[in-house]
């Protein structure tokens, strides 16, 4: 659904350091490798194409052999993310080499999928406590101690936060309201983005959650379709307005207007979020 992603930003590294908008950061001129004819450093493979996702954890475990560190997520979870002479590595803001990656240091990891795997673009290792945000499907909320499972949808894992009283809860495109009232929202299979810090144990406390989607809910649509399959009753439609891409199921059947719906053709989507998907309850074909 193209919403489903985690981004941990790590408090005194600012946004270009940490490369999350897919801006890959930048270096001296003379320390720059020769470019081959397509543009890239010497042999080195294209990067993968898509969003890239800052996660926030603690390093666990290097293997220089595979190429592939172990990140402990904070709020919960563990990933195993890939890496290679690609992956750019930074120590508090001063670049290093991968040489410098360790067990036990805390780091921010902007990554991209590669095909099904998790490749780090950078490393950004910190000597600080972090602050971060995570985005995902609400599994379980409990009023009475605060405690908000979130399942991640980059790693599949259970991220665990904290939400004090009067944190502030927002719908998205809408004003703030404070906790007492917003925390209704909360329910399971409601898609969140929370804004959090981490205390001394590397437990999450929320200080925002934006309400993506409830159960329920009509969302609105309106882009260039960028994959259709008929035989799966599906489509994905790239947003003009949220930059997002969204996986839209439909009936063949309810709207004969789909059987000539193709790449590139601009529609307009009214969809019912049921806490799984976004099923089309209205398709107009520009």
């Amino acid at each position: 659904m193209g919403l489903l992603f985690a981004i941990f930003l790590l408090g005194s590294v600012s946004s270009a350091q940490l490369s999350a908008v897919n801006v890959t950061p930048q270096q001296n001129e003379a320390s720059q490798p020769a470019s081959s004819p397509e543009g890239l450093p010497g042999d080195l493979l294209a990067l993968p194409q898509g969003k890239s996702t800052v996660i926030g954890g603690t390093i666990t475990d290097v293997d220089p052999i595979a190429d592939r560190l172990n990140l402990k997520v904070f709020g919960g979870g563990s990933m195993k993310i890939l890496f290679d002479e690609r992956t750019q590595v930074y120590r508090d803001g001063v670049k290093t080499s991968l040489r410098d990656l360790h067990a036990n240091d805390r780091a921010s990891v902007e990554t991209m999928l590669d095909g099904t795997a998790v490749f780090a673009r950078s490393v950004h290792i910190l000597s600080h406590s972090p602050q971060g945000e995570c985005q995902g499907q609400v599994t379980s909320y409990d009023p009475g101690t605060g405690d908000l499972t979130v399942n991640e949808s980059l790693s599949n894992e259970s991220i665990r936060l904290r939400v004090p009283a009067g944190t502030a809860i927002v719908r998205k495109g809408q004003a703030a309201s404070n906790g007492s009232g917003g925390v209704s929202d909360l329910v399971k299979g409601t898609l969140i983005s929370a804004e959090f810090v981490s205390d001394n144990n590397g437990k999450g406390i929320a200080s925002q959650i934006t309400i993506l989607a409830i159960p329920g809910s009509a969302i609105s649509f309106s882009g260039n379709v960028s994959f259709v399959d008929l035989r799966s009753k599906e489509f994905v439609v790239a947003d003009a307005q949220s930059d997002e891409s969204y996986k839209i199921s439909f009936d063949p059947s309810s709207f004969p207007v789909t059987r000539n719906l193709h790449e590139g053709a601009h529609v307009k989507v009214k969809a019912e979020f049921d806490g799984t998907r976004y099923v089309a309850r209205e398709i107009t074909v520009d």
